[in-house]
């Protein structure tokens, strides 16, 4: 196989070929790393880079299959590592200056998972500072790109993690999501991302007890992702939240014949560009040619949700960056200070609305759900964002 086609091996078919020791986790692995050079100065997706590291873990991970060794459900995958999360005595950034020479003091639950499973962390992804946009760039890292066209952002926070499967440069990656984090990104790339229900995958305090903050993974195609989540998942004694008992995502799924799908082209208040519509409407005949019954529905919400969502991360997430204003506001990037500030401004009251108006939501969206097997609905608005956008100065 040529490099191209290790790069983008499903990392299903990858396992698959290591245990019929058709392919070396070497191969893989060195494939991976000269993409990832190749690609470096284009997308820039990636920040720490363990190459040696990972060549050496590799070649254990060759020698197991070699000796048909008993080995992990990741062994010998090269994994990218959203630059957010801890590794012990691993750098980990944030992407900000602040945290520049931040050494990891833990491994994040997720993170020690994965590794146990023998997945082979050779790089951490980029993300924007403290993941607070829905594109990636930053003052540490400079901007990062979308594989499919650089003019572009690959979306974030999670950015960095969809532009390394896109461009070749991980197998599977991590990411997380409050706003949009994964599916953006996921939406951006081509990729599959999944926002796991709250408490099915743990994290990491403070925000693991913000039920709209998760981790999950992002691939190429959904089995893909499958075997990642199965690995994140499970209840954790280092978070209160995770939910017991672990629950596994099956690997093989019975056609949609007969499904019933609602979809909804702007949730009532969005203003859709044509092209996401032509788009959506494409991927719903899609569904119709499968058998399954395709009905709009209104959920009767309201600009009021947009509004309510943006005070509800002001009040946790902009409050928390703004601790770090009077010490460090001058290495922040402009749209960090311009969220850390609106989170001084955020009022109790505010913050309690917003949960008022997400139980309205849900009055709607619950019974819905009860009726349909799923609700369809564009990821973004728009199909594409400029790769320096900065939510603090520019409008779209």
């Amino acid at each position: 196989m040529t490099d191209a086609d290790l790069c983008y091996l499903p990392a299903t078919e990858a396992l698959r070929l290591f245990k019929a020791k058709k392919l070396s986790p070497v191969e893989l692995m060195a494939a991976t790393i000269r993409r990832a050079e190749a690609t470096k100065k284009k997308i820039n997706c990636l920040t720490y880079t363990h190459f040696d590291e990972a060549m050496d873990l590799a070649r254990k991970a060759e020698a197991k299959y070699a000796k048909g060794a008993r080995t992990g459900a990741l062994e010998g995958l090269p994994i990218g590592i959203k630059d957010e999360s801890f590794i012990k005595g691993k750098p980990t950034s944030g992407g900000s200056l602040i945290m520049k020479d931040y050494i990891g003091e833990h491994t994040s639950p997720m993170n020690e998972r994965i590794i146990r499973a023998g997945g082979i962390v050779h790089a951490r992804t980029a993300t924007p500072e403290f993941s607070c946009a829905g594109y990636t760039w930053s003052r540490l890292w400079g901007v990062t790109r979308n594989p499919w066209n650089p003019k572009f952002t690959p979306g974030g926070s999670s950015g960095g993690t969809a532009a390394s499967l896109a461009s070749g440069t991980s197998s599977i990656a991590t990411g997380s999501d409050i706003g949009g984090s994964i599916r953006i990104p996921a939406s951006t790339c081509g990729l599959v991302g999944y926002k796991p229900p709250y408490g099915r995958n743990p994290d990491d305090p403070p925000f693991n007890l913000d039920f709209y903050c998760h981790t999950g993974p992002l691939a190429r195609n959904v089995a893909d992702a499958i075997i990642l989540q199965n690995v994140m998942s499970g209840p954790s004694p280092l978070d209160i939240s995770t939910l017991r008992p672990k629950l596994t995502l099956p690997t093989s799924y019975k056609p949609i014949k007969g499904w019933k799908i609602a979809f909804s082209m702007d949730l009532g208040f969005f203003n859709v560009d044509r092209e996401v519509q032509k788009n959506t409407l494409a991927a719903l005949d899609v569904f119709r040619s499968l058998g399954a019954d395709v009905e709009e529905v209104d959920l009767g919400w309201t600009s009021e949700v947009m509004d309510a969502g943006m005070t509800y991360l002001n009040h946790l997430f902009g409050a928390s960056l703004s601790r770090l204003l009077k010490k460090h506001g001058k290495d922040m990037t402009s749209y960090a200070r311009h969220f850390a500030r609106l989170g001084q401004t955020s009022k109790a009251a505010d913050f309690v609305g917003t949960l008022d108006v997400a139980n309205r939501m849900y009055a709607t969206l619950g019974p819905t759900l009860e009726k349909y097997n799923v609700l369809v609905c564009p990821t973004t608005a728009l199909p594409a964002v400029p790769a320096d956008f900065d939510q603090s100065k520019d409008k779209i």
